[in-house]
């Protein structure tokens, strides 16, 4: 891994981008960087309060920031000061010295790449991602939306100013709209090249979002009317106490169900059915960064949500006409310990040697192409061809364009970005990896010892970690509660003992959360098989159906050597309880398989996997 930690990036903007509003006419001028070719595009706007609400819904997920800022106390004390109060200038001065050094770690912390404006021969896209890492926004506009459309193109980064996003509120709709969007717009003033060091882990988490977006999913399709009704009980409620998931239950053949937590409120979809293969129930997490979609529901025409699976990111998309919003929303928990493990799902295992390269050329040449017709002229097995596809995502060169379903060249950057800078993080996770054996020098050894299930609460996991360069062995542990966050973790190690989890996971915490999750995926590709399921002595799952009446029925059945475990009745009520003994493990174990498929049979969902 190497020690730095940003990635330098000059931008050469000739011009700002600005909004000219007038009586007759309005304009969008768009100041494009200069350094990657002529890139630009000019045409009229078809619909202005269509483009002008998209544009304005795209600036406000880059403009979003919902982390924690502490409040600036200096004034406070020198108001007890004049006071007499017991304020010195001691701590004065320490306070302005503390708040200072914040205010230069945050003014680093927010250094980001501008927008990714796209011309594409059939559309127009501008890529942003907030500045808390937490929401990934995609907007194409279709040539349909635009007449005289002239383009040039290619990608390039996008001039944000701080005010451009309160100028487009403002934009007049009933009189006619043009955009520009140029290298050197007319009639600007001149500006002198900016040096940008981004952060590695904002370039981590914009280029994860990417490279997840090829990964098998959960598809559901929602009304405009089930999005407003979703925004709605989110603005008219505020859950005080966890959980605060939003649960989709999805059952083939019936329409999808919203439930909002704590408060178990049911929204009805009306879109069409869920045609995935087998019901799932998922929960996410974040629900109120939905609010960003509350002024693209006047064009609606669809919504369709893409859900991967714990940790990963969900995928928003709403279908306007000539234009789509894809909303990526990451993982809310706190990134040093999901992303750890979410990311190592990302990373290709084994890529050819030139399939990447070649994949590429052949988007450039025949434009965006589907998964299927890119296996189909490779030569090579379509795991290669999945593994090639996302390494390219990974370094930035290809884009998944979710609403529709193909590939897309796009260079994020001048020269590739080298996927073994994002690979970790941070040092910790490095050595997390090597803990685990991937790689590098001193690898040790990481044991799941125990995973106990803890009904309505979450899940603890214990472990034992030998480290070879230390020369010790430590036994971390911790809760992940119901919504995926770490709570009552130990360690024996100096990190864990000088500050606990106040400057985040030790390495052996990250490498416990990384085997468990590798565990789990383990397990769960073998208990399809009879051979894997004579290997399982202990296992909990939780199968779930919503009666007609509305209320839920939970299901919890567990397996623990030759006792089977039953607990059953409405979620919010106390469980009836029923443990059965067995003379030996293989009757305990078929007993509960059994058990397993009658409630499938009955039509209940596993909601194991939802309640990770």
């Amino acid at each position: 891994m190497t020690t730095a930690t940003r990635h330098p990036v000059e931008l050469r903007y000739a011009t700002a981008s600005d909004v000219e509003a007038r009586a007759e006419a309005s304009r969008v001028l768009l100041a494009l960087e200069g350094s990657r070719g002529t890139v630009g595009l000019r045409g009229r706007v078809r619909e202005p309060a269509l483009f002008r609400d998209a544009l304005a819904a795209a600036l406000g997920v880059l403009a979003s920031d919902l982390r924690y800022r502490g409040k600036d106390r200096t004034a406070y004390l020198a108001y007890l000061m004049k006071q007499g109060k017991r304020a010195t200038a001691q701590i004065w001065e320490a306070q302005k010295a503390f708040l200072d050094a914040s205010l230069q770690t945050d003014e680093q912390k927010d250094t980001v790449l501008d927008p990714v404006l796209t011309v594409d021969p059939d559309q127009v896209s501008l890529e942003v991602f907030s500045r808390d890492e937490s929401a990934y926004a995609r907007l194409a506009l279709d040539n349909s939306l635009f007449d005289g459309r002239e383009a040039a193109h290619g990608s390039t980064f996008l001039d944000v100013p701080a005010d451009l996003l309160a100028k487009v509120d403002r934009l007049r709709t009933y009189v006619p709209l043009g955009l520009e969007a140029h290298v050197a717009l007319p009639s600007r003033e001149a500006r002198a090249p900016r040096n940008v060091e981004v952060p590695h882990a904002w370039l981590r988490g914009f280029l994860q979002v990417q490279s997840a977006a090829t990964l098998p999913s959960s598809t559901c399709t929602l009304a405009p009317i089930d999005l407003y009704n979703l925004l709605f009980a989110l603005r008219t409620r505020k859950a005080k106490k966890a959980p605060r998931a939003l649960r989709f239950e999805l059952v083939p053949g019936a329409p999808p169900r919203l439930v909002l937590e704590p408060w178990e409120l049911v929204l009805e979809c009306h879109a069409s059915v869920y045609t995935g293969a087998a019901p799932a129930v998922v929960r996410t997490f974040g629900r109120q960064r939905l609010t960003a979609l509350a002024r693209l529901l006047p064009h609606a025409q669809r919504v369709r949500v893409q859900l991967l699976g714990p940790g990963l990111p969900v995928f928003w998309v709403v279908d306007m006409g000539p234009a789509t919003l894809t909303l990526a929303l990451t993982g809310w928990t706190e990134s040093g310990w999901s992303s750890a493990a979410a990311f190592d799902v990302l990373m290709p295992r084994a890529v050819p040697e030139g399939l990447g390269e070649k994949l590429r050329q052949r988007l450039r040449s025949e434009g965006p192409l589907p998964f299927e017709a890119l296996v189909a002229g490779a030569g090579a097995p379509k795991d290669a061809v999945h593994a090639a596809l996302q390494l390219e995502c990974l370094r930035g060169r290809v884009l998944y364009d979710i609403a529709r379903g193909a590939y897309r060249p796009r260079e994020l950057m001048p020269t590739p970005v080298d996927e073994a800078v994002i690979r970790f993080g941070s040092e910790r996770e490095a050595r997390a990896h090597r803990l685990l054996g991937d790689g590098g020098p001193g690898a040790g050894e990481v044991k799941v010892t125990k995973v106990h299930e803890v009904v309505g609460e979450g899940t603890r996991i214990h472990g034992e970690v030998v480290d070879r360069e230390a020369v010790r062995t430590f036994f971390p542990s911790f809760m992940l509660d119901l919504e995926g966050r770490v709570r009552e973790a130990t360690c024996g190690c100096p990190t864990f003992r000088r500050s606990g989890v106040r400057e985040g996971p030790c390495e052996h915490m990250l490498a416990l959360r990384l085997a468990y999750a590798r565990r789990r995926a383990e397990e769960e590709a073998l208990r399809q098989t009879p051979e894997g399921r004579k290997l399982i002595r202990a296992e909990t799952r939780s199968y779930v159906r919503r009666e007609a009446s509305g209320q839920e029925q939970v299901y919890r059945v567990s397996l623990d050597g030759k006792v089977v475990a039953v607990e059953w009745g409405p979620r919010l009520d106390e469980p009836r309880r029923q443990k059965l003994w067995f003379d030996t493990d293989a009757e305990a174990r078929a007993a509960y398989f059994s058990r397993l498929e009658t409630l499938a049979a009955e039509g209940y969902i596993d909601a194991a996997s939802a309640l990770v």
